[in-house]
């Protein structure tokens, strides 16, 4: 007999509740077996309960009816229960039906009927079927033509052989069925007029004579004979398929009563088991056994005995999907499932010696209400059922019941679904809910053909409240209070974002000088909108993913739930494609300004002695090496980091693959960092991988950056600190202008005067110094400070770009060239001295037009990076001891680059379910935008500076 083995596969991914006896719980009936009855009861196998037997009766063979005892005849039943009357001494027998009492030609069995010898049979009614005074035992005729002999009960002829009969199990068995069930309450009939009902989906229309109309005016019908078990659904000596019609009982019955008992996890209470029962019935309404669901009967499905362990943890009530899809042959279902078995599954309940089960309600996804299906919408409108079937190979056979099935139905997936208790800190949840869908496959080639199955546990909670919350401060799950505060985050730091990058905008326009509103405004906007609202993304989900990672690897009982696959995942996952986008905007938009930016070095060195020979008015030269020389450390720190990209990857995938906090991204409540290798692995969930990974990613890049600020560049080396010492003893200053009237001055002046020496004067100048035998390195007298942000003015940054005109015009289209302002390189050099004449004046105060002043930055100024003062009649230095000329280099913008590695490294690994794969691909990344940065920063570098590019190496 087949054991259920797709069945009991798809059941044993339901939990295991040892649980608590709770009498109130909803639907509880009383758990009895066959082997619970005593000898003088039998087991009703519509109730599921022991009946005691009547007078003059005795419980039969199987246990599942009352019979007569011997020599009494069955005078009434109403198919539950028989009344009994002894036969008269004239006629002592019993007929074989047990109905009536006849003479025996010979003599009587153990059981009180007539006997026969060998090679006749009993006859006990004549042609007509009138009940005969006495019985005649008739020999078979075994010559020609008959050919016929006592078939294997010995009631009736048959030929040999016989034809097959040209009938199918529904038009052989469904009307006889139902008048048996209605007529006469057979309990098998009534059973196996049910199992018709569930083969055919649990449908039934305004129609009335197929299979679930039949039962359902059955269930109309004997309205008087009352319930079983006190659920109104049961109708007495009917099996239970249907939750009612009314609209909304599926709400009610899904959400009105918790389990009895908490999931815990961790602790000394560990509650994570259930325990599945099942009621086996056959097609012909026979009851065959009680049977535990899960154990060894996966062994069916040739899964290893940690699957099996595996599925009956709690663990998988948070997956969606934790077996992949099965492919089964066609040949084995048609072997194993010669006719289907049905199950009506309970959840055990018991305790002790009170024995308690909890029907498990069905969701039959291809049940249809006059041709509409019903229970593919909203919760309201579905109507749950009872009883289940996996493989139907019988409905599908057009000529008889021996033919091959043209079709077979299958359910091809189930999903149990668990639904957490709102406001629960127990771990409560609702009575599981099974979901069936049922395919029909054409048989097309048995002995190769394959059918694909699937399993799925969920565990979920109502999610709706959370997204409309609008504060957080009433009870409610801790889900519920992520998603709000998530919520609510998200509004309140979108706004202030607007508010920020309006700031920010405003700010632009004062550094470029500008106070027009036009399309270039809107479009920056826009810019500085999409890099600050992907900080609130980003953090967002950040914090999303942490917490999830936290509460739920952290929770001793089930209180925090993971988003499921599909919808509440892939919105999850939006915010984070949107995140990485924005980030990817505000990322190209920092490396073009970047790439673009004004850079002048300003040589103070002044000739030595007695002049040489001039070349077009100038004095003698002075090196141009020291120009060459600060020129390539500035091109050597575009690039640089405060942290190291390639450790960062290295430590990331360090600890994810070979530490294994990889493992803390399974779909399971466990914390445990390595697993056995033969041990069954849940999937990973996409939110705790993000989470993970996002925050694995930003600690090991903040501890880098904490190390480099507070050891490395303090007793190492500080390369933007060594580039402006570089500046000072170069003699040279750089003026950096990252908007049109804004920028940054880096004062390199000697207080030596000279630079171009030897050795020995270096070292004399440098040892001075150090004893403070010389005056100070900053702009003022007697100040330290060398490095500034500057505010110009329109007058100056004009002139700026009048002496810079020629050269633009070298590099424009040949036409606008004039031909007689002589060779390029001519117009270069002239430019370059008169550009470090006119900029070197303007700090020397030699331009009353052009003055400028030094000043503090405000502390609102330095917070919100906006100058509150704009410069119309002077420039304005403000002192910046922080070295924010960095701002310009990848230096400067480190967290946006943490952050947009970050986000590239989650997006691959999402995609690809892969940290080495994503961590490959980062690397590539930052390898290719380096290449960029370098590239076109050096030709840039070499525009600008008037530097041959062919000594930046």
């Amino acid at each position: 007999m087949a054991t259920g083995m797709l069945l009991v596969c798809g059941l044993a991914l339901f939990l295991t509740i040892k649980s608590n006896l709770l009498h109130s719980q909803q639907f509880t009936i009383s758990f009895q077996r066959p082997s619970d009855c005593s000898v003088e009861q039998f087991y009703d196998i519509s109730s599921q309960s022991c009946v005691k037997c009547g007078p003059n009766q005795s419980t039969s063979a199987t246990g599942l009816s009352c019979e007569c005892v011997t020599g009494f005849r069955v005078l009434a039943t109403n198919g539950a229960s028989i009344t009994c009357q002894q036969c008269p001494l004239e006629k002592p027998a019993v007929t074989e039906d047990g109905y009536g009492c006849i003479l025996c030609p010979g003599s009587l069995t153990e059981q009180g009927t007539c006997q026969c010898p060998s090679g006749s049979i009993l006859v006990e009614r004549d042609v007509q079927g009138n009940p005969l005074e006495e019985a005649r035992c008739e020999v078979c005729n075994g010559a020609e033509p008959a050919l016929s002999a006592p078939n294997s009960y010995g009631d009736r002829y048959q030929t040999q052989p016989s034809l097959p009969v040209q009938s199918a199990w529904f038009s052989t068995n469904l009307y006889s069925s139902a008048a048996a069930c209605l007529v006469y309450t057979n309990l098998t009939a009534c059973q196996a007029l049910g199992n018709m009902c569930v083969m055919n989906m649990h449908s039934f229309s305004s129609v009335a004579n197929d299979a679930c109309g039949l039962y359902n005016t059955i269930f109309r019908a004997t309205a008087a004979l009352g319930s079983t078990q006190d659920i109104s659904y049961w109708r007495a000596n009917l099996p239970w398929l249907y939750y009612g019609d009314q609209p909304g009982l599926a709400n009610r019955v899904l959400q009105t009563e918790p389990l009895p008992t908490g999931f815990s996890f961790k602790g000394r209470n560990r509650n994570t088991d259930i325990n599945l029962v099942a009621a086996v019935y056959n097609t012909r309404g026979d009851f065959l056994q009680w049977e535990k669901v899960g154990g060894n009967n996966l062994q069916a499905l040739s899964l290893s005995r940690q699957h099996v362990l595996w599925c009956f943890l709690m663990v998988t009530v948070v997956l969606r999907s934790h077996l992949a899809p099965i492919l089964l042959r066609m040949s084995d279902l048609l072997r194993v499932y010669a006719e289907p078995l049905f199950y009506d599954v309970f959840v055990d309940l018991s305790r002790g010696e009170d024995r308690r089960l909890l029907p498990l309600p069905t969701r039959n996804l291809n049940q249809e209400y006059n041709r509409k299906f019903i229970n593919q919408g909203n919760l309201n409108d579905w109507y749950l059922s009872r009883r289940v079937l996996l493989v139907d190979t019988l409905s599908g056979r057009e000529k008889s019941l021996g033919s091959l099935p043209k079709v077979i139905r299958i359910a091809s997936s189930i999903r149990i679904g668990f639904q957490l208790v709102p406001g629960t800190q127990k771990g409560q949840v609702f009575p599981p809910l099974l979901s069936v869908t049922y395919s029909d496959v054409l048989i097309t080639a048995p002995n190769t053909q394959t059918v694909s199955v699937s399993f799925a546990v969920y565990y979920e909670m109502d999610q709706t409240e959370a997204h409309m919350k609008t504060d957080v401060s009433n009870q409610g799950t801790e889900n519920e209070k992520g998603n709000a505060v998530a919520i609510i985050a998200l509004g309140v730091l979108g706004g202030v974002s607007v508010l920020y990058s309006l700031v920010k905008t405003a700010s632009w326009k004062r550094r470029i000088g500008s106070p027009l509103i036009d399309i270039e405004t809107v479009l920056k906007f826009l810019l500085f909108y999409a890099g600050d609202l992907a900080n609130v993304f980003f953090f967002i989900t950040v914090g999303t993913g942490l917490y999830w990672l936290i509460f739920y690897k952290a929770q001793h009982f089930v209180s925090v739930l993971l988003p499921l696959p599909g919808l509440q995942e892939e919105r999850f996952i939006a915010y984070v494609g949107c995140a990485f986008a924005l980030k990817t905007v505000q990322f190209l938009h920092k490396l073009i300004q970047q790439l673009s930016v004004d850079i002048f070095f300003i040589d103070w060195e002044r000739p030595r002695g007695k002049a040489n020979k001039t070349i077009q008015g100038t004095p003698s030269p002075v090196s141009i090496w020291r120009t060459y020389f600060v020129a390539n450390e500035w091109n050597e720190i575009q690039t640089i980091r405060k942290i190291s990209p390639t450790f960062q990857i290295m430590a990331v995938l360090f600890l994810l693959e070979v530490v294994g906090f990889s493992s803390l991204a399974l779909r399971d409540p466990w914390s445990d960092l390595q697993r056995p290798p033969q041990s069954y692995a849940p999937p990973y969930s996409l939110t705790l991988r993000y989470g993970l990974a996002a925050t694995l990613w930003l600690c090991i890049g903040l501890l880098q950056i904490i190390f480099f600020t507070a050891f490395h560049e303090r007793f190492v080396e500080d390369k933007i600190c060594q580039f402006v010492d570089l500046c000072s003893i170069s003699n040279i200053s750089v003026l950096l202008l990252s908007h049109r009237c804004f920028g940054y001055y880096i004062h390199g002046r000697s207080v030596h005067g000279h630079a171009d020496t030897n050795m020995e004067e270096m070292n004399i100048n440098l040892k001075r110094e150090a004893e403070s035998l010389c005056g100070q390195r900053g702009l003022l007298p007697n100040t330290d400070t060398q490095t500034f942000q500057i505010s110009i003015t329109s007058r100056l940054r004009l002139q700026y770009d009048r002496i810079l005109e020629p050269l633009s015009r070298r590099n424009g289209p040949s036409r606008l060239v004039d031909a007689a302002s002589g060779h390029p390189f001519d117009q270069s050099t002239k430019a370059y001295h008169t550009m470090n004449r006119f900029l070197g004046s303007v700090i020397d105060h030699a331009h009353r037009d052009m003055e400028y002043v030094v000043r503090d930055k405000l502390f609102f100024e330095r917070v919100i990076g906006m100058e509150f003062l704009e410069p119309m009649d002077k420039s304005i230095f403000y002192n910046d001891e922080s070295h924010s000329f960095s701002d310009v280099l990848f230096y400067g913008n480190e967290a946006t680059l943490l952050i947009f590695d970050t986000l590239f490294f989650c997006v691959v690994d999402l995609g690809a379910q892969s940290f080495i794969l994503a961590g490959v691909l980062t690397y590539v990344q930052q390898m290719i935008f380096r290449l960029i940065r370098n590239g076109i920063g050096r030709r840039n570098l070499a525009n600008k500076t008037l530097v041959d590019q062919r000594f930046l190496i």
